[in-house]
């Protein structure tokens, strides 16, 4: 399965081609341009520098949120009109599970973070369970202070992802609350893991499972 993926929720623009889950090329830029400029062009440099087209493409995927409006919107709009062009399927998925996937090698909890101001993140606590993210919590904006007790009940420290990491590692350092955290090349979203969890949501729906069942399934073996 070849998907072309967006990633469009931040500050940063990326594109990435990923074939059965090994990283074909990607490309992110983050300039003072909107990502209206900078999405397609990236994704038809890339198409031609592996010399590729559209039409080799099996499924376009999207992150849908959370993060900005207008960035989310020119994602989407962009993903549906090439979809609709070429006749070919679409996945949106969470933002925050996207940047899980991040975590993968980690192992434990996950804790993706995207800076809503105001010392709040938009937030989701994955499980590294058989060797992919399954969702602990829906999506949501939380201030610090109230996730810090969440993370406090856990059995282990989290492992920190996304662009509020750096923000919400001091407010838990000055917690006392120990935490460990993705190196910084992996601290911003990206649309590998985008391609990531969307291929993860098109096996999840063949086999009519849902993201926490998927889990169960891989931790307790095969369903009778």
């Amino acid at each position: 399965m070849l998907i072309l993926s967006f990633e469009s929720s931040a500050k940063a623009a990326s594109v990435a081609l990923v074939r059965d889950g090994q990283l074909v090329s990607q490309s992110t830029q983050c300039s003072t341009l909107t990502h209206s400029r900078t999405l397609l062009p990236m994704a038809e440099d890339m198409l031609k520098n592996t010399e590729l087209t559209l039409k080799d493409v099996d499924v376009l995927a999207v992150a849908h949120g959370p993060g900005s409006f207008t960035g989310i919107r020119i994602g989407v709009s962009t993903v549906k009109g090439l979809a609709w062009g070429a006749q070919k399927p679409c996945v949106g998925v969470s933002t925050l599970e996207a940047m899980a996937w991040h975590g993968v090698a980690a192992g434990g909890i996950i804790c993706p973070v995207m800076d809503a101001r105001r010392s709040q993140v938009y937030n989701a606590l994955f499980e590294i369970r058989g060797g992919k993210p399954v969702r602990l919590c829906p999506d949501r904006p939380i201030a610090l202070e109230e996730l810090l007790p969440e993370l406090r009940a856990l059995p282990s420290p989290v492992f920190l992802v996304g662009d509020g990491a750096a923000l919400t590692a001091a407010f838990l350092e000055k917690a006392g609350l120990p935490f460990r955290m993705a190196p910084d090349n992996l601290l911003w979203q990206d649309a590998w893991g985008v391609a990531m969890a969307a291929m993860d949501k098109r096996r999840r729906a063949a086999a009519g499972l849902s993201a926490a069942q998927s889990g169960r399934a891989r931790a307790s073996g095969p369903p009778v």
